[in-house]
């Protein structure tokens, strides 16, 4: 994970499409929706927890703090909707691990991880009504 980030960053890959992803992302809560689905898609393709946690978090780490946002908006992002939703993936290793460990598959699980399921969308109705959304003029 730390390598394939490190080579996007690096080659400025990570740059470039976190550029195309800010040309929509005008408000704070469209900014916590694209970290939130940027981790998602990372955990759906690249099959990887940390990767959906690490990428998405060197790619909006900058964007986060122009706009004045504590690292811990970006954090509290990057875990609720990269590290909860990793284990309803069933290609993910998360989700391949918890259905070996309880012994059905992703599919029977998933209907009944609440939590999981409605932890991005409340992150990212939080960050659209401002709530808890910590600024550096806070105090």
């Amino acid at each position: 994970a730390m390598v394939f980030g490190g080579v996007m960053e690096s080659t400025n890959m990570l740059r470039v499409i976190t550029a195309s992803i800010m040309k929509l992302a005008n408000s704070t809560g469209s900014l916590v929706a694209s970290t939130a689905g940027t981790c998602v898609f990372f955990n759906v393709t690249a099959s990887d927890q940390y990767l959906a946690i690490v990428v998405p978090g060197r790619m909006f780490a900058e964007t986060y703090k122009d706009r004045g946002l504590k690292p811990e908006v970006l954090s509290r992002t990057l875990e609720d909707s990269g590290t909860v939703t990793s284990v309803l993936i069933p290609w993910n290793t998360c989700g391949a691990t918890q259905s070996s460990v309880l012994g059905v598959s992703t599919w029977t699980y998933a209907p009944y991880a609440f939590f999981n399921i409605i932890s991005p969308f409340m992150t990212i109705l939080f960050a659209y009504l401002n709530i808890k959304i910590r600024r550096f003029t806070d105090k």
